[in-house]
C-alpha cells in the first residue's frame, strides 16, 4: 500500500520556515565575530558533539580549516584516541582528557553542537558538561549552537545560538539540521570566508 506522506512533509517544512523566521540572527552575527576574533588572535577551535552532532563537529572542522582558515580540531575525528580515553578514563571524562592533551589555553575556544547542550543534574551528555567546566577553568571561550533551552552549554557560553523549538516532537531533527544551516551562514559570509568553495569558484570562472 502506498502511504501518503504529504501532510507530514507539509508540516515539517512549515516548521523549517518558522525556525528561519524566529532564529536570532544577531546572535549568529555575534558568533561569527567571536570566531573571527579567535582566528585573528591565532587561537585554536575545538569542536565537540555526540551522536549526530559528532558528525556535525567533523564537518565543521573541515569547513573552519579549509574555508575559514581557523586551526580547528575535534576528538571524534580520531576514533582510536577517543576510544582509548573512553577505555582508560570513562566516556564522561574522554573529552576533558583529550582537551588536556591539546594544552587548551585562554586564546582558544570550544564550540559545542548539541540538541540539549548537556544537563549536569540529570547526567545527560556528561562528557560535554565536564569539557565545558574544564574550558572555563582554562579561560577558553565557549560557544554553542544548540537546541531546546541550550542546557549547560547556554549557561556557560560566551555566545550561544539557540535553535527555536517549534514542535517538541521534532526538536532533535530540526536542531541537528539547523546546526548545518547556522554553520554555513557563518562560513560563507563574505567577510568570514577566506576562499571560495570549489563549485562557487568554478561557476565564477565559467562566467568570467
Amino acid at each position: 500500500m502506498t502511504q501518503d506522506y504529504q501532510e507530514h512533509l507539509n508540516t515539517y517544512f512549515n516548521e523549517v520556515k518558522l525556525i528561519a523566521d524566529r532564529i536570532d540572527k544577531a546572535e549568529i552575527g555575534k558568533l561569527a565575530n567571536a570566531l573571527a576574533d579567535i582566528r585573528e588572535e591565532k587561537g585554536r577551535l575545538f569542536v565537540l558533539g555526540v551522536g549526530g552532532s559528532a558528525a556535525m563537529a567533523s564537518h565543521a572542522v573541515n569547513d573552519f580549516r579549509k574555508i575559514g582558515h581557523i586551526e580547528a580540531y575535534t576528538p571524534v575525528d580520531n576514533v582510536s584516541e577517543l576510544t582509548a580515553w573512553v577505555n582508560d578514563r570513562g566516556w564522561e571524562w574522554a573529552f576533558v582528557h583529550w582537551l588536556e592533551q591539546t594544552n587548551l589555553c585562554a586564546k582558544d575556544a570550544v564550540l559545542v553542537f548539541s540538541v540539549g547542550g548537556g544537563d549536569a543534574e540529570r547526567n545527560i551528555s556528561p562528557n560535554i558538561v565536564h569539557a565545558l567546566n574544564y574550558a572555563k577553568e582554562k579561560g577558553a571561550k565557549i560557544f554553542g549552537i544548540v537546541g531546546r533551552d541550550g542546557g549547560y552549554t547556554a549557561k556557560l557560553a560566551d555566545v550561544c545560538v539557540l535553535i527555536p523549538v517549534v514542535n517538541p516532537e521534532t526538536v532533535t531533527a530540526h536542531s541537528e539540521s539547523w546546526h548545518a544551516v547556522v554553520l554555513h551562514s557563518i562560513i560563507l559570509h563574505p567577510k568570514f570566508k577566506q576562499i571560495e568553495g570549489t563549485w562557487e569558484a568554478a561557476q565564477k570562472t565559467r562566467l568570467s
